[in-house]
């Protein structure tokens, strides 16, 4: 369907969110433009992005926007602190997904792109904690694998093991 994109794991992401969130409706989704804000236009919903402020150091960004629900793909895991951009969020409703981390591979750190790092590598009942320390309830929740037609032990193991972890939470009541 997307070209030389992910498409196992976009395709997982998109069916997710039109389950958890029927278009048409407008998103924030965290982060810069990106395909997957295109193929989510394509699907019917409103993207909003942010403009690639750290969100360690102005959280409060999200206040700006009033939409459906916040979106936010593999964002989380870059942040040294996303309890304080979960907390600000006012919308009612989130849908995101973070890579979970693996038995077989270190976080991922690029030497080249200071924003192409990860802080956290997420067990899932770290992510739920986190969710919950900042004031929201998980309704519904996935995991994914991330399957390579690369050779290796590492390719093999990604086809059984989950990489990708979806959840759809609301605002606490209180």
């Amino acid at each position: 369907m997307y070209s030389k994109l992910p498409v196992y794991r976009y395709n997982r992401t998109i069916n997710f969110l039109k389950e958890m969130l029927p278009p048409p409706a407008t998103v924030l989704d965290l982060g810069v433009r990106n395909p997957f804000s295109e193929i989510m236009e394509m699907e019917g919903y409103t993207v909003l992005n942010t403009n690639g402020e750290d969100f360690d150091l102005v959280p409060e960004i999200v206040k700006e926007y009033k939409v459906d629900a916040v979106t936010s793909f593999e964002v989380f895991e870059h942040l040294i602190a996303p309890f304080n951009i979960l907390r600000e969020i006012e919308c009612d409703k989130l849908i995101t997904t973070v890579p979970l981390k693996l038995w077989f591979a270190s976080a991922y750190r690029s030497k080249t792109d200071m924003w192409d790092r990860h802080y956290h590598e997420f067990e899932d009942w770290q992510f739920d904690w986190l969710l919950e320390k900042s004031g929201w309830d998980k309704k519904q929740s996935e995991k994914w694998i991330s399957p390579t037609k690369q050779i290796g032990i590492r390719p093999i193991l990604r086809r059984f093991t989950p990489r990708y972890y979806a959840v759809y939470a609301e605002k606490s009541a209180t």
